[in-house]
């Protein structure tokens, strides 16, 4: 006999014997029967069943349940919420009338332009819906997280049925025909406000609407970076995952090397495997399916094990296993009997895309399942009757459903993450503003003991300066290396993979964070910091503000000081980026020196639902601040460093290394009588035309703007960390025309230069700055510079007429 054979007898002797056991049990309790036998779209195969028994009992003996007949009566109640959920889905796709007593719909009834991510949503339901049996079942309250946001169909109805929609949301749609056709004409609504608002609460992904949502889920992937870091030890947190997400974004593989019990709570990540993306089939799927992935997850640390996605009593049982599971095997840590890093429980829920309505399995399925519209095609409107039958239940029971799965008292509404935030020990003497932070930090994580701490880490902590932060906090790993700043519980989460450890700060939302990078690289960082911005914007907008401290992105290594390592090394992206975004939530700052950079950090821990991007040097600094002026700094967002406002003629620095390149012609300019100013602007998004009445509120005083850019200035030269433009196109307050305003700054040059070389081959020195500042006001540029030093910059003289020499 082949081992193949051998092996085929031997599974289908087991199933066999699975099958017998789960018919003893049917046949010795009626109640267990009554749900066996299924409701609509939803069948319990034998494995299911044997795993449901399993649960009554377990949950019977710990007191959870008076008799195993409850455990029973509410997963029959599941079942029939999860039908009329997803009868609710799909006519959120395609109706616009909705009908209770489950009645043919007629052509005219349906939407003219159906849209949504049907068959997710639809594989969705089962798994949220199971999420609030377990919570009934146990009595315990868990959070949930979704990296395929554009499912919230399935979030959604599942919520307004069963009661645990937002309360604004429930007064909008009750549950009659007259407020379900409300609630599906309004999804993908399209049509907007008079303050260009989306009218519709609903959207096609996860919002601040949703209730319990923490992201929108738009960016594949990044919750199966975030969800491991999430929970506080006494949380519970259910994750639904993305087949098509994991081949997204990588990293999510890390998640059993960070979880420790003494500070992270419970996770049960769940990955909705249903074998399609968009038009193709997904990677997993490609690469041989589930038993694939259990192997490739099992080398990953993790325990994985697969069931039947179809089925919401599946779910239910996974989550309660998965969270019995990491409890126990965190005692047996706490005894000494094992050690991190544990398995980690992983479920994967097989299942087909689109079940439970006519279409599953197609590329179809991924949109709109039918393939054609019920108001125009008469054979999708029959398909869609039959589909919808087998869904829909009696009103009178999906209701009864419903009261059984009554949930527990939700936690109460999170509120501000609290911070002792004293006062930097302001500095007198030239230090690297990255050393600075390093002391700051670590005293703020002293004298707040209450707060967990998570430091992303994707480039080396030691050579930034962050020398105290890593002795104190220490890189966590599984196994530390003696001598090193290694520990189990350590607060650092390095890895090279950017996404991966700013999803670890991202994530910590009642904590204490703060992430450095090299600037060039922290670029891979921005859809990460993106969907934290938009939907914290969101949170704001809907008058409830997000409660978690603002989270410090240190861009360090930066173009100025890295010339070294070629020009892949030299790029201020992220600045540039986050400058495009709302200013009240990106907060794009230039410290110039040590107390400059603490006084940034001190504000962005003031600041709550915030992303501060910090850019800054780790290379020593002249003290150009002392406390008090970096405190003015912060509070006005730019101050004069030298010279009389009054004066025609202005030079404005944003940027470290450009303002010692704009001291420098001050100096000049001071040598030859020539009346001016020198501003150093620290957030340039202050210093915009506000977009709306939010980036209205924080932009700068106009009686500083009037004070610091008066209109006596005839002409203005900025000296500018980013790329010219990017400045001129924010601040168009400050610029006063191309006849009156030269902007200098990066322009991609590069290479293997050092700091002074970069400046010179980008034509932003000192001896540049006087030049386009004669140029402005008509001047020969030899009343100011030497004969060489203008050759110098004209490319037709020695570079070092003007700059420092290389070291030898």
């Amino acid at each position: 006999m082949s081992l193949n054979l051998y092996k085929k007898l031997s599974e289908e002797y087991k199933a066999q014997e699975i099958e017998a056991e789960a018919r003893n049990h049917r046949e010795y309790d009626v109640d267990f029967a009554a749900w066996a036998q299924g409701c609509g779209v939803i069948k319990h195969t034998a494995a299911t069943q044997l795993q449901v028994f399993e649960l009554a009992t377990s949950l019977l003996e710990a007191g959870l349940i008076k008799d195993k007949s409850e455990c029973y009566r509410k997963l029959i109640a599941l079942d029939q919420l999860a039908n009329q959920a997803m009868w609710l889905v799909v006519h959120m796709t395609y109706a616009k009338h909705v009908f209770l007593d489950g009645r043919d719909l007629t052509p005219d009834d349906f939407k003219r332009d159906p849209q949504g991510h049907t068959g997710g949503s639809l594989n969705m339901v089962p798994a949220y819906s199971a999420l609030l049996a377990v919570n009934s079942l146990t009595g315990q309250h868990r959070d949930w997280l979704m990296g395929q946001g554009h499912c919230v169909a399935a979030i959604d109805a599942v919520q307004l049925l069963s009661g645990n929609a937002l309360p604004e949301r429930k007064k909008r749609y009750p549950l009659t025909d007259t407020g379900l056709s409300s609630f599906v004409k309004d999804f993908y609504n399209y049509r907007v406000r008079p303050d260009g608002k989306p009218l519709s609460p609903l959207g096609s992904h996860v919002n601040v609407n949703t209730a319990g949502a923490r992201m929108e889920g738009g960016y594949l992937g990044f919750a199966g970076l975030q969800y491991v870091h999430q929970p506080l030890p006494d949380e519970r947190l259910v994750a639904f995952l993305s087949d098509g997400a994991f081949e997204e974004q990588r990293g999510s593989d890390w998640a059993a090397r960070w979880w420790r019990a003494e500070d992270s709570g419970l996770v049960s990540p769940i990955m909705i495997a249903n074998g399609r993306r968009i038009d193709q089939r997904t990677t997993v799927a490609q690469q041989g399916g589930s038993e694939w992935f259990v192997e490739h997850l099992s080398n990953q640390g993790f325990a994985p094990f697969v069931i039947d996605g179809h089925d919401p009593a599946a779910f239910v049982c996974a989550i309660y296993f998965m969270e019995q599971h990491l409890s126990h095997a965190a005692v047996t840590v706490a005894s000494g009997g094992a050690a991190y890093p544990l398995p980690l429980p992983y479920c994967i829920a097989e299942s087909i895309k689109g079940y439970g309505f006519p279409g599953a399995g197609t590329n179809a399925a991924h949109g709109l399942p039918l393939g054609s519209n019920p108001r125009r095609d008469n054979e999708a409107l029959n398909f869609f009757h039959r589909g919808a039958k087998a869904l829909w239940q009696e009103e009178k029971h999906w209701r009864a459903a419903v009261a059984e799965l009554a949930q527990p008292r939700a936690p109460m509404p999170q509120v501000a993450v609290t911070i002792n935030r004293h006062d930097p020990h302001w500095l007198k003497e030239p230090l690297a503003p990255m050393a600075a932070i390093d002391n700051y930090f670590v005293d703020l994580v002293e004298v707040n003991p209450h707060l967990r701490v998570r430091v992303g880490n994707p480039d080396e902590l030691r050579s930034n300066r962050m020398n105290q932060t890593l002795d104190l906090l220490k890189h966590r790993v599984t196994d530390p290396e003696a001598g090193a700043a290694e520990a189990v519980d350590g607060c650092v989460i390095t890895a090279l993979n950017e996404e991966a450890v700013v999803s670890a700060c991202l994530a910590n939302q009642s904590g204490l964070n703060l992430v450095v990078s090299y600037e060039a690289f922290a670029t891979k960082m921005l859809g990460a910091l993106r969907q934290s911005i938009i939907f914290s914007r969101h949170q704001k907008e809907a008058d409830e503000p997000a409660s978690w401290l603002g989270v410090p992105i240190i861009s360090t290594s930066h173009v100025w000081e890295n010339g070294k390592n070629e020009q892949s090394h030299q790029d201020p992206s992220l600045a540039e980026s986050l400058l495009g975004e709302m200013s009240d939530m990106a907060r794009v700052v230039f410290p110039a020196d040590g107390n400059s950079a603490m006084a940034c950090i001190k504000a962005c821990y003031g600041d709550l639902g915030t992303i501060w991007n910090l850019v800054v040097p780790k290379s020593s600094m002249p003290a150009v601040f002392d406390g008090k002026q970096a405190a003015a700094l912060i509070q006005d967002g730019a101050v004069c460093v030298r010279g009389n406002c009054a004066a025609e003629l202005q030079l404005v620095a944003c940027g470290a290394f450009q303002l010692q390149q704009a001291l420098k012609a001050s100096d000049r300019l001071k040598e030859k009588d020539v009346a001016h100013s020198v501003i150093y602007l620290l957030e340039p998004g202050r210093f915009r035309i506000p977009r709306d009445q939010y980036e209205q509120g924080i932009q700068a005083d106009p009686q500083v703007l009037d004070a610091l850019f008066p209109a006596r200035v005839q002409q203005r030269v900025f000296m500018l960390h980013t790329r010219p433009e990017v400045i001129l196109g924010h601040c168009r307050l400050l610029d006063l025309g191309p006849q009156r305003t030269i902007a200098l700054g990066y322009i991609n040059q590069g290479g293997t230069l050092e700091t002074e070389g970069l400046l010179f081959a980008n034509r932003c020195t000192w001896a540049d700055a006087l030049a386009a500042l004669a140029g402005l006001s008509q001047r020969d540029p030899l009343e100011w510079l030497s004969a060489e030093e203008w050759a110098a910059i004209r490319g037709e003289g020695n570079p070092y007429d003007v700059i420092k020499h290389p070291y030898p």
